[in-house]
């Protein structure tokens, strides 16, 4: 691997998931997940830099650093002083009053793509007001193909797309920029937050805003924890975007999900970084929030034909799949068995850990655990339209789907995330799971086309973890 990190200046932090065993010399986390195994150094370099040391200028040291960055279990955080060049590329349609409000907070060159709108002269008018660049285009071809046009207008290294509709906070781009002194790293895009407000749409947008991926960072792509990121405030190097050939133009939903996937596929990193947010002003209506939510549904077709079964609605692994489908069955017991069995089944595959059964145990009963949560969101998100025909069928099957509708919101309460109004924010992200349901079963009618509807079932965990034996001097 080569030393793809800035001389300096670079703290690493833990991942909110890693766990170290055997003296701090076994690794345990990631995403996916993965074990790496440490020399006595090795681990004595991981102790220095989690309480606070910066990256020492040492090729053993900076190779470890870019393994376990690689493989998500550290995070880094780069002095904002690294933070490049670069020109914001706005696509807008009509959307002048917020236009004008988003350009009097940059301080960057700006690129103003207007995709066709039918109040040219507005715009014009507020992008000539801010002495940005202006791009027209005369037919409305979506974000993604007005994103591209601006591209064109850009001199620097780095582009960040931004949305009309964003709020940008004071110093966002030092923080943001600065992830790209990783040389790895081809894209990177802050937390999105709802703007708060009074109403009962505004609450509960800034609660489950569909673009707010939660606040802990990440390495971004396909059957990670975070899969992908939105292209309201999205960072990239052109020549990243270039050569995997931009935005889809046949896209105008989901193209900023098929570009993340691309450029990580590409062998790319693209990086979350939560500690900066943004926040975005929501739908104002009740009407126009479920009309964004199916439209946001209806690219999953699109996308399963393009990237195949990372598109599933739920993956889990065989074992898990039985577990709890003998749950829902009525068969609590058999359930239960089926689940230690799975923990049994993986501490084989932990032989060369110290106490693997406790592991095995406690990574099998989260796995089958966090693999429950996911039928039951598919269930209420996707799968609803099946389920509920077919618990009228049977009151088991009532039981169960009542379960899969609540399980969710319990377990983020249980977690701490606990709205105030319990009743109305469960019924509110029924509704809106519904919805984007309604857009995945449409398009897939469209196209008929049920691939975007089929869970993807894998042998669990998948394959070996992979363990790596690093040996890094103490320095």
């Amino acid at each position: 691997m080569t030393d793809r990190l800035p001389p300096g200046g670079v703290h690493l932090t833990a991942d909110v998931g890693l766990r170290r065993i055997g003296d701090g010399r076994i690794l345990i986390g990631g995403s996916p997940l993965r074990i790496i195994r440490l020399s006595a150094a090795g681990a004595a370099v991981v102790d220095a830099w989690l309480d606070g040391a910066v990256l020492a200028d040492v090729k053993s040291a900076r190779g470890l650093a870019g393994r376990l960055l690689d493989a998500g279990m550290l995070h880094p955080h780069f002095d904002p002083a690294m933070a490049p060049a670069v020109t914001i590329i706005v696509p807008v349609h009509d959307d002048v009053a917020r236009l004008d409000e988003l350009l009097g907070t940059i301080d960057l060159p700006v690129v103003v793509v207007d995709d066709a709108s039918t109040d040219r002269d507005g715009v014009a008018a507020v992008v000539k007001a801010y002495g940005a660049t202006l791009v027209r285009r005369d037919e409305n071809g979506g974000p993604g193909q007005a994103r591209m046009s601006g591209l064109a207008a850009v001199e620097t290294e780095l582009v960040c797309f931004v949305d009309s509709d964003v709020v940008l906070p004071e110093s966002w781009w030092p923080a943001l920029g600065a992830h790209f002194a990783d040389e790895r790293v081809v894209a990177a895009a802050p937390r999105v937050r709802s703007v708060d407000g009074p109403t009962l749409r505004e609450r509960y947008e800034r609660v489950q805003s569909s673009l707010d991926l939660g606040d802990h960072p990440a390495n971004v792509g396909p059957r990670r924890q975070v899969a992908y990121v939105p292209s309201a405030v999205l960072a990239i190097r052109a020549a990243a975007l270039v050569a995997v050939d931009g935005f889809d133009p046949a896209l105008r939903v989901g193209e900023d999900v098929d570009l993340v996937w691309r450029l990580v596929e590409a062998g790319g990193t693209v990086r979350y970084a939560p500690e900066i947010e943004v926040e975005h002003h929501p739908r104002s209506t009740w009407l126009g929030m479920a009309r964004q939510r199916i439209h946001y549904g209806s690219s999953a077709v699109s996308l399963s034909e393009r990237h195949g079964a990372v598109v599933a609605p739920a993956r889990c692994s065989r074992w898990s799949a039985a577990a709890w489908g003998a749950i829902a069955l009525g068969r609590p017991a058999a359930g239960i068995a089926i689940g230690a069995a799975s923990g049994v089944a993986l501490a084989r595959k932990f032989e060369r850990l110290s106490d693997a059964p406790r592991e095995a145990a406690r990574i099998a009963g989260w796995g089958n655990l966090h693999a429950g949560l996911g039928l039951a969101r598919a269930t209420s998100r996707v799968w609803w339209p099946i389920a509920v025909p077919l618990a009228a069928l049977s009151r088991r099957l009532r039981r169960a789907l009542a379960v899969a509708l609540v399980a969710p919101a319990a377990y983020e309460w249980w977690r701490g995330r606990r709205p105030a109004d319990l009743p109305r924010s469960v019924a509110l992200r029924l509704a809106d799971d519904m919805a984007y349901g309604v857009g995945v079963w449409a398009a897939v009618l469209r196209a008929r086309d049920a691939r975007a509807l089929r869970p993807e079932l894998v042998e669990w965990p998948g394959r070996r973890p992979a363990v790596q034996d690093d040996t890094v001097p103490a320095s």
